[in-house]
């Protein structure tokens, strides 16, 4: 016996952009809470130091443009959190801001379509150092770009807000004038 139309759990058809699978199953997104994530906005100074460039990886996923982000971790404070995924996802390692810059919302899609609102408060990482060996090396790509540019290839409307406004908090001594 095949179970009906109605007692079938209605799945998103996934040849859809996300917004359009959403649409089809509302009680997908307003189901729970939104979740928690911290993200790294990674930056290091070129030419000199008169110019500031900011990390974007591509997701193993779909390959689309984001910072590195995960969730919360045992005994990790939000901060520290944030710099394991830049470690882990990018390898770069380096001045790690204690309050977050910003934060910005996005929909997380998991390997079995199913679909989670995210919440990922930003902390900033002014890159000291640079590994070719980490963990997710492979997987991603990974490019320096200006702010405007990471603003342009990243998909997230706030994440590109805070991109474009990003002001460097702070920077290391020898650095000052």
């Amino acid at each position: 016996m095949t179970p009906s139309k109605k007692s079938r759990k209605s799945r998103p058809d996934k040849s859809q952009p996300l917004l359009r699978q959403l649409a089809a199953v509302p009680e997908t997104l307003f189901a729970g809470a939104f979740r928690q994530q911290y993200g790294a906005l990674c930056f290091r100074h070129g030419n000199a130091g008169s110019e500031v460039e900011i990390l974007v990886i591509t997701s193993r996923e779909s390959g689309r443009w984001v910072i590195p982000k995960g969730w919360p971790m045992k005994g990790k404070k939000p901060f520290e959190a944030a710099a394991i995924e830049a470690w882990e996802e990018a390898g770069v390692r380096g001045l790690v801001k204690k309050k977050p810059v910003g934060r910005y919302t996005y929909l997380k899609e998991f390997y079995n379509g199913d679909v989670a609102p995210c919440i990922v408060d930003m902390f900033q990482i002014e890159v000291t150092d640079i590994s070719g060996d980490f963990r997710e090396r492979g997987q991603r790509i990974l490019e320096w770009v200006s702010p405007d540019e990471a603003a342009r290839r990243v998909r997230e409307i706030e994440l590109k807000s805070l991109l474009v406004q990003f002001e460097a908090r702070g920077r290391r001594k020898r650095d000052r004038g």
